[in-house]
Protein backbone atom coordinates (compact mmCIF):
# COMPACT_ATOMS: atom_id res chain seq x y z
CA UNK A 1 0.00 0.00 0.00
CA UNK A 2 1.38 3.06 -0.95
CA UNK A 3 1.77 6.01 1.86
CA UNK A 4 1.61 9.88 1.43
CA UNK A 5 4.80 11.80 2.20
CA UNK A 6 4.19 14.90 4.92
CA UNK A 7 7.88 16.38 4.54
CA UNK A 8 7.33 19.97 3.46
CA UNK A 9 7.16 20.40 -0.21
CA UNK A 10 6.86 16.74 -0.95
CA UNK A 11 3.32 16.09 -1.02
CA UNK A 12 4.29 12.52 -2.92
CA UNK A 13 2.69 8.83 -2.57
CA UNK A 14 5.51 6.23 -1.83
CA UNK A 15 6.18 2.60 -0.69
CA UNK A 16 6.51 2.08 2.70
CA UNK A 17 8.69 -0.67 2.15
CA UNK A 18 11.19 0.49 -0.17
CA UNK A 19 11.97 3.55 1.35
CA UNK A 20 15.99 4.52 0.56
CA UNK A 21 17.40 7.76 2.24
CA UNK A 22 17.55 9.30 -0.80
CA UNK A 23 14.49 8.89 -2.11
CA UNK A 24 12.91 12.37 -0.74
CA UNK A 25 13.47 16.03 -1.81
CA UNK A 26 11.79 18.37 0.81
CA UNK A 27 12.59 21.12 2.77
CA UNK A 28 13.48 21.33 6.40
CA UNK A 29 12.94 24.85 6.89
CA UNK A 30 10.06 26.60 7.66
CA UNK A 31 8.01 28.98 5.18
CA UNK A 32 8.70 32.57 5.19
CA UNK A 33 6.21 35.65 4.16
CA UNK A 34 7.65 39.26 4.44
CA UNK A 35 7.49 42.16 2.15
CA UNK A 36 5.28 40.24 -0.02
CA UNK A 37 8.31 37.87 -0.99
CA UNK A 38 7.52 34.17 -0.57
CA UNK A 39 10.16 31.21 0.32
CA UNK A 40 11.64 28.92 2.77
CA UNK A 41 14.13 29.65 5.57
CA UNK A 42 16.48 26.78 4.18
CA UNK A 43 16.68 28.28 0.76
CA UNK A 44 17.75 31.51 -0.61
CA UNK A 45 15.21 31.85 -3.50
CA UNK A 46 12.19 34.33 -3.21
CA UNK A 47 9.42 34.54 -4.96
CA UNK A 48 6.47 37.20 -5.06
CA UNK A 49 3.88 34.34 -6.48
CA UNK A 50 2.37 32.00 -4.41
CA UNK A 51 2.02 29.16 -6.82
CA UNK A 52 5.65 29.35 -7.58
CA UNK A 53 6.66 29.43 -4.16
CA UNK A 54 4.47 25.93 -3.70
CA UNK A 55 6.53 24.90 -6.49
CA UNK A 56 10.58 25.48 -5.01
CA UNK A 57 12.18 22.27 -5.06
CA UNK A 58 13.27 21.05 -1.86
CA UNK A 59 17.07 21.41 -1.11
CA UNK A 60 17.39 18.58 1.30
CA UNK A 61 17.55 14.61 0.20
CA UNK A 62 16.21 11.97 2.48
CA UNK A 63 13.49 9.35 3.17
CA UNK A 64 10.16 10.49 3.02
CA UNK A 65 7.69 10.43 6.18
CA UNK A 66 4.79 8.99 6.72
CA UNK A 67 3.59 10.88 9.83
CA UNK A 68 1.06 13.31 9.76
CA UNK A 69 1.74 16.56 12.13
CA UNK A 70 -0.58 16.92 14.56
CA UNK A 71 -2.97 19.64 14.80
CA UNK A 72 -2.28 22.47 17.18
CA UNK A 73 -4.70 22.26 20.07
CA UNK A 74 -6.73 25.15 21.07
CA UNK A 75 -6.05 26.05 24.62
CA UNK A 76 -8.61 26.77 27.58
CA UNK A 77 -8.56 29.50 30.37
CA UNK A 78 -9.54 28.07 33.29
CA UNK A 79 -11.61 31.10 35.18
CA UNK A 80 -12.95 30.36 38.72
CA UNK A 81 -12.20 26.69 38.41
CA UNK A 82 -14.40 25.76 35.10
CA UNK A 83 -13.24 25.78 31.98
CA UNK A 84 -14.18 28.20 28.97
CA UNK A 85 -13.46 28.52 25.49
CA UNK A 86 -11.50 31.88 24.73
CA UNK A 87 -14.15 32.66 22.57
CA UNK A 88 -17.02 33.04 26.07
CA UNK A 89 -14.40 35.72 27.85
CA UNK A 90 -14.45 38.25 25.04
CA UNK A 91 -17.20 40.95 26.06
CA UNK A 92 -20.37 41.10 24.52
CA UNK A 93 -21.93 44.15 23.13
CA UNK A 94 -25.16 45.16 22.50
CA UNK A 95 -25.47 45.82 18.65
CA UNK A 96 -27.84 49.07 17.23
CA UNK A 97 -28.64 50.04 14.00
CA UNK A 98 -29.19 53.98 14.12
CA UNK A 99 -31.19 54.80 11.00
CA UNK A 100 -30.07 58.04 9.26
CA UNK A 101 -32.32 60.48 7.16
CA UNK A 102 -32.24 59.95 3.91
CA UNK A 103 -30.32 62.00 1.68
CA UNK A 104 -32.98 63.22 -0.74
CA UNK A 105 -34.62 65.27 2.35
CA UNK A 106 -31.50 67.06 2.19
CA UNK A 107 -30.19 68.11 -1.01
CA UNK A 108 -31.41 66.98 -4.60
CA UNK A 109 -29.69 63.78 -5.23
CA UNK A 110 -27.58 64.50 -8.17
CA UNK A 111 -28.07 62.03 -11.56
CA UNK A 112 -25.61 58.96 -11.77
CA UNK A 113 -24.75 59.61 -15.49
CA UNK A 114 -22.63 62.09 -14.50
CA UNK A 115 -19.46 61.72 -16.09
CA UNK A 116 -16.57 59.86 -13.54
CA UNK A 117 -13.56 61.72 -13.04
CA UNK A 118 -10.27 60.90 -11.53
CA UNK A 119 -9.66 61.28 -7.81
CA UNK A 120 -7.02 63.20 -6.35
CA UNK A 121 -3.80 60.85 -5.55
CA UNK A 122 -1.33 60.74 -2.84
CA UNK A 123 1.38 58.27 -2.91
CA UNK A 124 3.10 56.94 0.22
CA UNK A 125 6.84 56.75 1.00
CA UNK A 126 6.28 53.33 1.72
CA UNK A 127 5.16 52.29 -1.28
CA UNK A 128 7.39 53.27 -3.71
CA UNK A 129 10.32 51.62 -1.38
CA UNK A 130 8.24 48.18 -1.38
CA UNK A 131 7.63 48.59 -5.30
CA UNK A 132 11.16 49.02 -5.77
CA UNK A 133 11.72 45.52 -3.81
CA UNK A 134 8.88 43.85 -6.02
CA UNK A 135 10.58 45.24 -9.10
CA UNK A 136 13.98 43.65 -8.50
CA UNK A 137 12.26 40.23 -7.80
CA UNK A 138 10.03 40.18 -10.35
CA UNK A 139 13.19 41.09 -12.85
CA UNK A 140 15.02 38.17 -11.13
CA UNK A 141 11.88 35.88 -12.15
CA UNK A 142 11.54 37.34 -15.59
CA UNK A 143 15.21 36.14 -16.46
CA UNK A 144 14.18 32.52 -15.28
CA UNK A 145 11.21 32.77 -17.60
CA UNK A 146 13.51 33.88 -20.38
CA UNK A 147 15.80 30.75 -20.11
CA UNK A 148 12.24 28.35 -19.73
CA UNK A 149 10.32 30.32 -22.92
CA UNK A 150 10.15 28.87 -25.86
CA UNK A 151 12.09 25.04 -24.65
CA UNK A 152 10.24 22.19 -23.61
CA UNK A 153 8.93 21.38 -20.60
CA UNK A 154 12.05 19.42 -18.35
CA UNK A 155 11.31 16.28 -16.35
CA UNK A 156 10.79 17.47 -13.12
CA UNK A 157 9.11 20.89 -13.52
CA UNK A 158 6.24 21.18 -11.45
CA UNK A 159 2.70 22.37 -11.61
CA UNK A 160 1.70 25.60 -11.32
CA UNK A 161 -2.04 25.26 -10.88
CA UNK A 162 -2.99 25.97 -6.42
CA UNK A 163 -2.46 23.16 -4.54
CA UNK A 164 -1.20 20.46 -7.22
CA UNK A 165 2.21 18.82 -5.88
CA UNK A 166 2.28 16.49 -9.30
CA UNK A 167 6.20 16.98 -11.60
CA UNK A 168 6.20 16.54 -15.09
CA UNK A 169 7.73 13.04 -16.16
CA UNK A 170 7.43 12.65 -19.78
CA UNK A 171 4.45 13.58 -22.44
CA UNK A 172 1.94 10.81 -20.13
CA UNK A 173 1.75 13.12 -17.55
CA UNK A 174 -0.17 15.75 -19.61
CA UNK A 175 -2.57 12.31 -19.80
CA UNK A 176 -3.07 12.42 -15.73
CA UNK A 177 -6.08 14.84 -14.23
CA UNK A 178 -4.73 17.36 -12.03
CA UNK A 179 -6.68 18.08 -8.65
CA UNK A 180 -6.41 21.88 -7.75
CA UNK A 181 -7.79 24.79 -6.05
CA UNK A 182 -8.68 27.62 -8.06
CA UNK A 183 -8.93 29.69 -5.36
CA UNK A 184 -6.61 31.69 -3.59
CA UNK A 185 -4.73 31.10 -0.35
CA UNK A 186 -6.37 32.95 2.88
CA UNK A 187 -4.57 33.52 6.22
CA UNK A 188 -6.80 34.86 8.80
CA UNK A 189 -6.52 34.82 12.83
CA UNK A 190 -4.17 31.84 12.63
CA UNK A 191 -6.23 29.89 9.83
CA UNK A 192 -5.19 28.79 6.50
CA UNK A 193 -7.66 27.45 3.86
CA UNK A 194 -8.14 27.99 0.22
CA UNK A 195 -11.14 30.57 -1.10
CA UNK A 196 -12.75 27.97 -3.32
CA UNK A 197 -13.16 25.23 -0.78
CA UNK A 198 -12.89 26.74 2.74
CA UNK A 199 -11.61 23.53 4.97
CA UNK A 200 -10.14 25.59 7.21
CA UNK A 201 -6.83 24.36 9.49
CA UNK A 202 -3.96 25.85 11.81
CA UNK A 203 -1.59 23.96 10.62
CA UNK A 204 0.70 25.21 7.42
CA UNK A 205 1.81 21.22 6.41
CA UNK A 206 -1.85 20.38 6.42
CA UNK A 207 -2.84 23.26 4.56
CA UNK A 208 -0.43 22.23 1.78
CA UNK A 209 -1.58 18.64 1.48
CA UNK A 210 -4.83 19.28 1.06
CA UNK A 211 -6.08 17.63 -2.18
CA UNK A 212 -7.31 20.01 -4.95
CA UNK A 213 -11.39 20.36 -5.43
CA UNK A 214 -11.18 21.23 -9.07
CA UNK A 215 -9.95 18.33 -11.81
CA UNK A 216 -8.41 20.06 -15.18
CA UNK A 217 -5.35 19.67 -17.13
CA UNK A 218 -1.42 20.40 -15.45
CA UNK A 219 -0.24 23.66 -16.48
CA UNK A 220 3.34 23.47 -16.75
CA UNK A 221 3.94 27.31 -17.47
CA UNK A 222 3.34 29.92 -15.27
CA UNK A 223 0.26 31.91 -16.58
CA UNK A 224 1.87 35.85 -17.27
CA UNK A 225 -1.69 37.41 -17.21
CA UNK A 226 -3.72 39.32 -14.43
CA UNK A 227 -5.85 37.85 -11.90
CA UNK A 228 -8.75 38.99 -10.77
CA UNK A 229 -8.27 38.32 -7.12
CA UNK A 230 -10.64 38.63 -4.11
CA UNK A 231 -9.58 41.77 -1.51
CA UNK A 232 -10.95 42.72 1.79
CA UNK A 233 -12.24 46.09 2.41
CA UNK A 234 -14.35 48.19 4.76
CA UNK A 235 -15.45 51.73 5.99
CA UNK A 236 -15.86 54.04 8.56
CA UNK A 237 -17.30 57.46 8.55
CA UNK A 238 -16.89 61.14 10.79
CA UNK A 239 -19.08 63.98 10.39
CA UNK A 240 -17.32 65.23 7.42
CA UNK A 241 -15.80 62.33 5.13
CA UNK A 242 -16.24 58.80 4.39
CA UNK A 243 -13.54 56.35 4.11
CA UNK A 244 -13.34 53.00 2.44
CA UNK A 245 -10.11 51.35 3.02
CA UNK A 246 -9.43 48.26 0.33
CA UNK A 247 -6.81 45.97 2.11
CA UNK A 248 -4.56 45.67 -1.19
CA UNK A 249 -1.06 44.99 -0.76
CA UNK A 250 1.26 47.31 -2.56
CA UNK A 251 -0.31 48.52 -5.37
CA UNK A 252 0.96 50.07 -8.80
CA UNK A 253 -0.24 53.81 -8.71
CA UNK A 254 0.71 53.60 -12.64
CA UNK A 255 -1.66 51.08 -13.18
CA UNK A 256 -4.37 51.57 -10.81
CA UNK A 257 -7.46 53.95 -11.30
CA UNK A 258 -9.79 55.54 -8.84
CA UNK A 259 -13.45 57.54 -10.41
CA UNK A 260 -16.18 59.03 -9.05
CA UNK A 261 -18.89 61.27 -9.73
CA UNK A 262 -21.42 63.17 -6.78
CA UNK A 263 -23.35 59.28 -6.30
CA UNK A 264 -21.00 56.51 -8.06
CA UNK A 265 -17.49 55.47 -7.29
CA UNK A 266 -15.56 53.21 -9.57
CA UNK A 267 -12.01 51.68 -8.77
CA UNK A 268 -9.55 49.23 -10.68
CA UNK A 269 -6.25 48.23 -8.79
CA UNK A 270 -3.66 46.12 -9.55
CA UNK A 271 -1.72 45.05 -6.74
CA UNK A 272 0.98 42.55 -5.96
CA UNK A 273 2.72 42.57 -8.94
CA UNK A 274 -0.57 40.90 -11.15
CA UNK A 275 -3.82 40.66 -8.84
CA UNK A 276 -6.64 42.76 -10.30
CA UNK A 277 -9.27 44.10 -8.39
CA UNK A 278 -12.15 46.06 -9.38
CA UNK A 279 -15.37 47.85 -7.22
CA UNK A 280 -18.49 49.61 -8.74
CA UNK A 281 -20.21 51.17 -6.07
CA UNK A 282 -23.48 53.96 -6.10
CA UNK A 283 -23.42 55.69 -3.27
CA UNK A 284 -25.69 56.23 -0.20
CA UNK A 285 -25.31 59.52 0.03
CA UNK A 286 -23.88 62.40 -2.15
CA UNK A 287 -20.06 63.50 -2.21
CA UNK A 288 -17.72 66.72 -3.13
CA UNK A 289 -15.25 64.73 -5.59
CA UNK A 290 -13.12 68.02 -5.65
CA UNK A 291 -12.11 67.63 -2.41
CA UNK A 292 -11.95 63.61 -2.09
CA UNK A 293 -8.71 62.14 -1.68
CA UNK A 294 -6.99 58.30 -2.88
CA UNK A 295 -4.29 57.53 -0.71
CA UNK A 296 -2.09 55.07 -1.68
CA UNK A 297 0.27 52.95 1.30
CA UNK A 298 1.96 49.56 1.11
CA UNK A 299 -0.62 47.77 2.90
CA UNK A 300 -3.78 49.40 1.53
CA UNK A 301 -5.66 51.64 -0.30
CA UNK A 302 -7.76 54.56 1.31
CA UNK A 303 -10.75 56.50 -0.27
CA UNK A 304 -11.39 59.28 1.38
CA UNK A 305 -14.65 60.76 0.40
CA UNK A 306 -15.59 64.65 1.31
CA UNK A 307 -19.38 64.84 2.22
CA UNK A 308 -21.57 67.26 0.39
CA UNK A 309 -23.31 67.65 3.72
CA UNK A 310 -22.07 66.84 7.39
CA UNK A 311 -25.14 63.93 7.46
CA UNK A 312 -24.71 60.46 8.91
CA UNK A 313 -24.85 57.78 6.37
CA UNK A 314 -26.62 54.66 6.98
CA UNK A 315 -24.75 52.79 5.23
CA UNK A 316 -21.87 52.63 2.26
CA UNK A 317 -23.82 52.11 -0.59
CA UNK A 318 -27.05 52.01 -2.34
CA UNK A 319 -29.27 48.60 -2.06
CA UNK A 320 -30.25 47.06 -5.61
CA UNK A 321 -33.50 48.46 -6.58
CA UNK A 322 -35.82 45.81 -5.80
CA UNK A 323 -38.60 44.68 -8.98
CA UNK A 324 -41.75 46.14 -9.27
CA UNK A 325 -44.86 44.16 -9.75
CA UNK A 326 -47.36 44.50 -12.11
CA UNK A 327 -51.00 43.46 -12.79
CA UNK A 328 -51.46 41.99 -16.48
CA UNK A 329 -54.96 40.92 -17.38
CA UNK A 330 -54.07 37.34 -19.87
CA UNK A 331 -55.94 36.46 -22.45
CA UNK A 332 -58.75 34.48 -19.87
CA UNK A 333 -59.23 37.54 -18.64
CA UNK A 334 -57.51 36.91 -15.24
CA UNK A 335 -54.86 39.32 -13.71
CA UNK A 336 -51.42 38.24 -13.14
CA UNK A 337 -48.70 39.09 -11.43
CA UNK A 338 -45.49 40.23 -14.07
CA UNK A 339 -42.42 41.03 -12.83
Amino acid sequence: MSALCYNKGCGQRFDPENNPDDSCTHHPGVPVFHDALKGWSCCKRRTTDFSDFLSIAGCTKGPHNKEKPLEPVKPDVKVSGEKKELEDLKPKFNEYIIQAPKPVEFIQRPSADEPLVNLQRKVAPSLNQALEKLRLAEEANHIEEKEEEGSEVKVGTACKNGGCMKTYNGPKTDEEMCLYHSGVPIFHEGMKYWSCCKRKTSDFNTFLSQEGCNKGSHQWRKDTGNKVAPCRFDWHQTGSQVTLSIYAKNSNPQLCSVEANSVSLKVHLIFEGEKEFELSLSLWGVIDVSKSVVNMMASKVEVVMKKAEPMSWARLDLPPPKPTNEMKENQDGQNVTVQ
